[in-house]
């Protein structure tokens, strides 16, 4: 059983780390506004993110293939807050940075143009690309580089990905003692809890059978 709960781990990093593909989509922004997401990565796992710029055109109703004179500004942060990455590009650009903390990195970029006819159609659409651990190497540049064979790539290929789900099942590893660790620190709380309502309780109590007693005592009823 326990060979096959491994396997079945290593079954779903395969599909995870599968959805981790390079992925791309756009998005609209107005000038300084900024624009973040969010990304599970592990620890020691690069980062490349591609993107550019298409400024609205009024005149043609549609968006130019370029934004000349404009910069954007990227910024990364870890789980903890700190900044790893703080940049400013051009209209188009590639970034890259290392996680060195496992979790939920925050990717933010925003228009670093004070001009304001340069958005005078309101309109910036941004196209982002951003690869994520093996999905990051260039392959074909690798293979001519080492003057490797078709075989030889493909086993580093598949090398590469099995370092990936390694290190993607070392994060799932890392989330579920987090998780643990808050459900133990949840719990603990709603047990003190509740032992200090009990005792303020049995207080409440006692003083109450001390009250009537004095009541009852004034009035000559007992």
């Amino acid at each position: 059983m326990a060979g096959g709960g491994a396997a079945l781990r290593a079954a779903v990093a395969a599909v995870v780390l599968a959805a981790w593909s390079a992925h791309g989509l756009y998005f609209h922004i107005g000038e300084t506004e900024k624009r973040c997401f969010i990304e599970e990565i592990p620890d020691e796992t690069m980062v490349i993110g591609n993107y550019r710029t298409q400024l609205w055109d009024k005149q043609s109703e549609s968006f130019l293939p370029s934004t000349p004179g404009l910069g954007m500004h990227v910024e990364v942060k870890d789980p903890d807050g700190k900044v790893v990455l703080s940049r400013q590009y051009g209209s188009e650009g590639r970034f890259t940075f290392t996680s060195h903390t496992p979790g939920e990195h925050q990717i933010c970029l925003h228009s670093n143009s004070t001009r304001m006819a340069l958005f005078a159609g309101g309109k910036l659409r941004v196209h982002l690309d951003i690869q994520v651990g093996e999905h990051t190497n260039n392959y074909p540049e690798i293979a001519a580089k080492d003057k490797l064979t078709e075989l030889q790539l493909r086993a580093r290929q598949l090398l590469d990905q099995v370092e990936q789900i390694q290190k993607e099942q070392n994060y799932q590893r890392y989330r579920e003692e987090r998780f643990r660790m808050t459900s133990e620190s949840t719990n603990q709380r709603v047990l003190w809890w509740s032992i200090a309502q009990t005792i303020i309780l049995i207080l409440t109590g006692i003083w109450q059978m001390r009250h009537l007693k004095s009541f009852f005592e004034a009035k000559k009823l007992v």
